[in-house]
């Protein structure tokens, strides 16, 4: 497995690593917890040194899992996690919580879980309009100056916070949505990131599973799937946006490799401190996903991508409303 290094924070990891919030939530019923441990144990074995999580997911099954798994890893991995949201309040007017003193009680909590003594990489979920940033980075300051923490993030923030929270701690990564059909952060983003030397960290970089072409208008998500409420997601939208993949497909197929392949390969393909973290419950996926540090798109592969995503319109918002709000602008 390729090394590449988060912008200029020095902090380096696998070129692909492991998002691991759907081995506990978000795409169905959390997985048994042995076939989650042994899967990030696999990732290990090809070569993943990162891997993201956060007190949310579960919540805080997550971290555990993550952090039983890792146990005989750990000094040959970095273990991102992430605070901010205002657990056990869904529905009320402050999902988020990103106070001072918050912090600290979430990053104490996280090492426990996570059974570790320090957290390499401290993301700030999402932006908390009621809490300064200021107050937020030099909180995560603090935490590295005491040993508990390595490296800051932020996750879904513009780039007028990404400068603010830069100035107070140097910011190592940025994970945010990307992928072939979401490339907002491309215009605004991008080159507040390659200014400051913050490297990026794509979440979802298949489109929660769109991308691989296992999706189409017929297919049933579990009840507890949240793409349920995606509208992206919808019946209409996914019928519509078939044409998108079966475009990708005749790409892969070019390239003797999967659709989810070329779509990571694309990614990597952007800037050399972008790291994308494709999630998975399936061995095979894992290793289908992986596989995509092998492959090389020319610039005319990249060219007839482009072309593709000017020509094809991808239909349905990405967030239902609920969620879109709690994006930083």
């Amino acid at each position: 497995m390729e090394k590449r290094t988060l912008g200029r924070s020095g902090l380096s990891v696998s070129a692909i690593g492991l998002g691991c919030m759907g081995l506990s939530q978000g795409y169905g019923p959390a997985i048994d917890r042995q076939q989650g441990i042994q899967l990030i144990r696999d990732a290990v074995e090809r070569g993943v040194t990162f891997f993201d999580t956060a007190e949310v997911y579960g919540p805080y099954t997550n971290e555990q899992l993550v952090g039983e798994a890792l146990a005989p890893f750990r000094d040959d991995v970095v273990i991102a996690t992430k605070f901010g949201f205002n657990i056990g309040t869904t529905g009320t007017d402050r999902p988020l919580d990103s106070r001072p003193e918050h912090i600290k009680e979430v990053a104490d909590a996280s090492l426990q879980r996570l059974g570790t003594d320090v957290i390499d990489l401290f993301y700030q979920h999402r932006v908390d309009p009621e809490v300064p940033i200021e107050d937020v980075a030099g909180t995560v300051r603090d935490l590295i100056l005491a040993g508990k923490v390595k490296h800051f993030g932020l996750s879904e923030a513009g780039v007028e916070t990404i400068r603010r929270a830069h100035a107070i701690q140097p910011v190592a990564a940025l994970q945010s949505e990307y992928s072939l059909w979401w490339r907002e952060p491309e215009n605004d983003v991008f080159p507040v990131l390659e200014e400051l030397g913050i490297g990026f960290v794509p979440f979802s970089p298949l489109g929660r599973g769109f991308l691989t072409g296992a999706i189409d208008e017929s297919t049933t998500f579990d009840s507890s799937d949240f793409r349920n409420g995606v509208p992206r997601f919808s019946p209409e939208a996914r019928k519509a946006n078939q044409d998108f993949v079966e475009q990708l497909g005749r790409i892969a197929e070019r390239q003797r490799a999967t659709k989810a392949q070329v779509a990571i390969a694309w990614l990597l393909a952007q800037k050399p401190w972008i790291v994308p973290i494709p999630g998975t419950t399936k061995r095979r996926r894992l290793e289908e996903n992986l596989g995509a540090v092998s492959i090389r798109l020319s610039a005319d592969d990249l060219q007839e991508i482009g072309i593709v995503l000017a020509q094809v319109p991808v239909h349905g918002a990405r967030y239902p409303e609920r969620l879109q709000r709690l994006v930083d602008r």
